[in-house]
């Protein structure tokens, strides 16, 4: 989980119109999958790569709205290796109960 500047919710209206429920308490944040560390993939969001064939692997919203990590929202879910699919899931499933809880979120 990477926590977004709450300007996010300002100036980013497809965030805004994804986290009606949001009332601007809790964070702003971006749930991603990955199989590299949690420290690697916030780098590379951060400046903006692109792979061998020059595709952008970093999600907009973190290059620009990522400020930091938050390992005590996630580090319970890295207990056991997952395939694709159940990564997939989990993303989903840990981005809507953040959601439900009050967070305003962004998933892929």
């Amino acid at each position: 989980m990477v926590e977004l500047s709450k300007k996010v919710f300002t100036l980013d209206a497809r965030f805004r119109a994804a986290n009606p429920q949001f009332n601007g308490v809790l964070e702003c944040l971006y749930v991603g999958m990955t199989s590299k560390t949690p420290e690697e993939r916030f780098k590379q969001h951060k400046t903006g790569y692109r792979n061998l064939k020059g595709h952008k692997l970093s999600a907009n919203i973190v290059e620009k709205y990522g400020t930091y990590l938050r390992p005590s929202l996630y580090n319970h879910i890295n207990l056991k290796p997952m395939n694709r699919e159940q990564a997939l899931e989990m993303e989903k499933k840990v981005a809507w109960d953040l959601r439900r809880q009050g967070y305003a979120v962004w998933f892929n």
